[in-house]
């Protein structure tokens, strides 16, 4: 995974009007699933009451990627309800993540 600043999934969806939040996503996905995560395709977020399922199974590859550092109901919550908010916590638990480990630091 790419060490990214928080800022970023913070404020480029202020610019982009939500955007970046969505690319984020998706490359974030891509990333962990290519870390062993099993992250369903990002298609899923476009199709109502499917995407809160996708949602879920984003954030259980959040708890695996961060090796239980950050919790599946918390990553879940934190992206629901704070959206980019939460976006900028999680992107922080990746980071921490990869300075543990840095073996997991993708090009």
């Amino acid at each position: 995974m790419i060490q990214r600043s928080p800022a970023a999934p913070l404020l480029l969806p202020i610019i982009t009007f939500g955007i970046y939040f969505l690319v984020w996503e998706v490359k974030t996905k891509n990333e962990m699933n290519r870390a062993g995560a099993a992250i369903p395709s990002a298609w899923w977020l476009i199709v109502p009451i499917a995407n809160i399922w996708w949602l879920w199974q984003y954030s259980v590859g959040v708890e695996k990627f961060t090796n239980n550092g950050m919790g599946r109901q918390a990553s879940f919550w934190l992206l629901l309800l704070l959206g980019f908010i939460g976006a900028a916590i999680v992107q922080m638990k990746f980071n921490e993540a990869i300075s543990a480990k840095p073996e997991l630091i993708s090009a």
